[in-house]
């Protein structure tokens, strides 16, 4: 009996665990666990307003900037470190040495909007939003997040500054464009939604970006301060809406954009991020947001063009922002802060309430208990064979076809058939793939810049072949607007447009607008990104072994629209 008992006792503990295990972090936050009590009463003023500020790390600048870090995080005891470029291994010593500087935890954070590969060496790149847009499966994207999750945690991470909730309705967006599932609200806030839950289920903090919405601008915060102009209702029922939903979906943590926004407040040049009725008023009071809320990085030319020597600061947290990124200098704006409680700007309640929302985070994402990154097969730990297999699984999920189906099913690969890429230097694996099916096909490459002897060579000896395959590829490490071809290229892809010709583009779909003739092709891919694993999933298409079934996420007026997709 006594035996039963017992292992009755055990069941149950170990269901409690699981249960505990389960509960959200925005669910912890109302029943506080006594480690966030405990750790807090033991902080006085100065270093309950350092836990409000988190410095910035590379490690591919030098053991000499690595060091200086650490010097920063044991003077200042800061919250946290968001870690930018450099290596996994070399990030994993980093993060080692600083957690042990520091007398609370730190949170390590990355914005690794497509995973770890957005900032590291040796890593995974998932695909961009915008190409996970297309894709007509959440389950996948869902998986996705997990997948980042675990890269995360294997890192000793604890939070991602993503995903994007941003609407890109502005094709001209300098700054956001492709790093957005699309120009539909129904459709990025499924997409983000689905990446949000991935990771938050699989025990990462997440940071919606960025509120109020930052998809239909055309200047870059990084820059100037953008200003959008649009009335309360507009932003209110479209900028808005993903974050909205999503703060009903659970989000951990959302991010404030540096951006003038007038409607909503009409103080002059002040970014969305110091605007106490932006932040407070409508975030936390209106949308009644009661999770992390993350100023964006506060040495952006955005921000601080207006509001110098540490008043940028100052101000976010008077807005309501829990947690200041990258401040040009901490130290100077926790003495800027505790002068502001002294003199009755700020509430020392409202400073308390975000350091224990910043506490309860760290106990959420497992700080409690101290740990020590194992380096030893940290490489093969974030990079595996899963992760690799479902990259592969998005990009065949997302490539879409907007012409040609019929003529792509009727392609004859005993026939010649020759198999351009434009605008890379060398043979393509798109080349490759599709030369496996068809048997009786040669190369041709044309480089971006190609000379107009170049391009008459080719086109003089492509006219002997019955069918010719194009590969349209970016040859930039990030899919902007403006893709570089030179006149003459871009006259040949139209020139090639009148004949029997298929095309794939290995670009952002809106380069579309600055090819004309493609749309009188007779076959049209878009593969949104010039990665390997896309020129995989198009040959596929190509070769009819793969039914294409991604859909624009975006409109590329007058010839395509959102959903387009056969």
């Amino acid at each position: 009996m006594k035996k039963i008992l017992f292992s009755c006792a055990i069941l149950c503990a170990i269901t409690f665990s699981a249960a505990a295990q389960k509960q959200t972090y925005l669910q912890m936050l109302t029943n506080q666990p006594k480690w966030v009590d405990s750790v807090f009463n033991k902080l006085n003023r100065r270093e309950r307003i350092a836990q409000m500020f988190f410095v910035r790390a590379h490690t591919n600048l030098g053991q000499k900037y690595t060091d200086s870090v650490g010097q920063v995080i044991k003077r200042e005891q800061l919250g946290g470190v968001i870690f930018f470029q450099g290596g996994p291994v070399r990030q994993a010593k980093a993060t080692n040495a600083y957690q042990k500087l520091s007398h609370v935890p730190l949170i390590v954070a990355n914005d690794g909007e497509w995973g770890l590969g957005m900032r590291l060496d040796s890593t995974i790149s998932f695909p961009y939003q915008m190409t996970l847009g297309a894709i007509q499966n959440k389950v996948l994207i869902y998986k996705m997040g997990q997948e980042v999750a675990k890269d995360f945690k294997r890192m000793g991470m604890q939070m991602n500054l993503a995903p994007d909730a941003d609407i890109n309705n502005n094709p001209k967006n300098p700054v956001i464009n492709y790093r957005s599932f699309g120009e539909n609200k129904f459709n990025v806030t499924t997409k983000t939604g689905a990446y949000m839950k991935g990771m938050q289920d699989a025990g990462l903090l997440t940071t919606l970006k960025h509120f109020p919405g930052h998809g239909d601008t055309d200047v870059d915060s990084h820059y100037d301060l953008p200003q959008l102009t649009f009335g309360a209702t507009r932003l209110d029922t479209l900028e808005m809406y993903p974050f909205k939903e999503l703060i009903k979906q659970g989000a951990s943590g959302i991010m404030i954009a540096h951006m003038n926004i007038p409607s909503l407040d009409t103080t002059k040049n002040l970014p969305s991020t110091l605007s106490k009725p932006i932040v407070t008023g409508i975030l936390k009071q209106k949308l009644g947001f009661k999770g992390l809320i993350i100023s964006d990085a506060m040495d952006m030319k955005g921000v601080v063009k207006y509001f110098k020597d540490g008043e940028a600061d100052l101000r976010g947290i008077i807005a309501g922002n829990d947690i200041i990124e990258l401040s040009e200098n901490s130290d100077r704006a926790i003495k800027l802060v505790r002068k502001a409680v002294r003199q009755g700007r700020i509430d020392i309640k409202t400073i308390d309430e975000s350091v224990r929302k910043i506490l309860t985070a760290k106990y959420w994402a497992g700080l409690s208990q101290r740990d020590t990154i194992d380096t030893k097969g940290l490489i093969a730990g974030v990079n595996r064979t899963a992760s690799n297999a479902l990259v592969q699984e998005l990009a065949n999920a997302s490539v879409t076809l907007l012409k040609g189906k019929e003529n792509i099913k009727n392609m004859v690969p005993i026939r010649r058939t020759a198999i351009i890429s434009i605008g890379v230097p060398t043979v393509t694996k798109f080349q490759k793939e599709v030369s496996k099916g068809f048997y009786n096909s040669v190369y041709y490459v044309l480089d971006k810049d190609a000379s107009a002897t170049q391009i008459s060579n080719i086109a003089r000896e492509i006219g002997a072949f019955d069918q010719v395959i194009v590969g349209i590829h970016d040859s930039r490490s990030r899919p902007g607007n403006n893709i570089p071809l030179n006149a003459g290229v871009k006259n040949f892809i139209k020139e090639l447009s009148t004949k029997n010709a298929v095309f794939a583009l290995f670009a952002n779909p809106y380069n579309l607008a600055g090819l004309p003739g493609l749309e009188k092709s007779k076959g049209l891919i878009v593969a949104y990104q010039k990665e390997d694993y896309m020129q995989i999933s198009a040959a596929a298409v190509i070769n009819n072994r793969l039914v294409p079934t991604g859909k624009l996420p975006v409109s590329i007026l007058p010839n395509y629209k959102y959903g387009d997709g056969l």
